[in-house]
């Protein structure tokens, strides 16, 4: 199985931002932009998170996708403000292939069950920002990093795959930004505790750091700061992979 390599946007309003424990947040520029560079680049996947959304009760994502999806023909995922049935409809009608829900789906569990009957487990992805306690467990949080859900993590993974999560997105709020690599027991945690596909984000900086999250047992891993800050592209990151006896998708 070819490890995804994914590029991750995260939106404010109509800007691309980048922030560090997803606070402190910098403008990047224009999010359909750096979408279309990054499909051309040769990324897997795109990762769109409105970070906002959840704060404001709405989400600018719809068009931005609308748009997006004319010209990038990857699979795209969106995030941030899905809160129904119909935010999710929407999303998809716009150009999305899956939908990403962390704060809506920590108030309503019944929302992953109700997504994932609607419009097949595949699409329901599981968004889990993640803190770390010191003692080896971790707490999600919601609102962007704002609020402790009190949830232990590798329990609320376990349990959104019952309810028909086919996919987890796990950010490490402790390492987002920080170049210092991802955090590997948190991978470990998660991935040892479901049977499906988990997404690493949060902290990449070097090339040793992919094969680190990938013997943690992440299935795809989710870049932001390295593409947006032109420290590297797609194409360099699946040429290191590569080297590092790392199996992703020719390009």
């Amino acid at each position: 199985m070819n490890t995804r390599l994914i590029a991750r946007l995260d939106i404010k309003g109509a800007n691309l931002i980048k922030g560090v424990h997803l606070e402190g947040l910098r403008i990047i520029g224009d999010p359909q932009l750096h979408a279309q560079k990054y499909y051309s680049q040769g990324a897997d996947e795109l990762l769109y998170i409105d970070i906002v959304a959840s704060l404001y009760g709405r989400s600018k994502l719809t068009e931005i996708v609308r748009k997006s999806s004319k010209n990038v023909f990857i699979p795209i995922t969106v995030g941030g403000g899905v809160r129904s049935v119909q935010d999710v409809d929407d999303l998809l009608r716009a150009g999305a292939d899956k939908v990403a829900i962390n704060t809506a789906a920590i108030k309503r569990p019944a929302l992953i069950k109700e997504v994932a009957e609607r419009f097949g487990s595949q699409c329901m992805v599981l968004y889990i920002e993640a803190k770390s306690k010191g003692d080896g467990s971790w707490i999600a949080y919601t609102d962007c990093a704002r609020e402790n859900s009190g949830l232990d993590v590798q329990d609320w993974a376990k349990k959104g795959v019952e309810l028909g999560a086919g996919e987890i997105l796990v950010t490490s709020i402790d390492k987002e930004g920080t170049r210092k690599g991802f955090d590997n027991e948190l991978i470990e945690v998660v991935t040892s505790s479901v049977s499906v596909p988990v997404i690493a984000s949060g902290g990449y900086g070097e090339s040793r750091h992919m094969v680190e999250a990938l013997k943690s047992g992440a299935d795809a891993l989710a870049f932001a700061d390295i593409l947006h800050f032109n420290r590297s592209t797609i194409n360099k990151l699946r040429l290191e992979a590569k080297n590092l006896d790392i199996s992703v998708r020719e390009f």
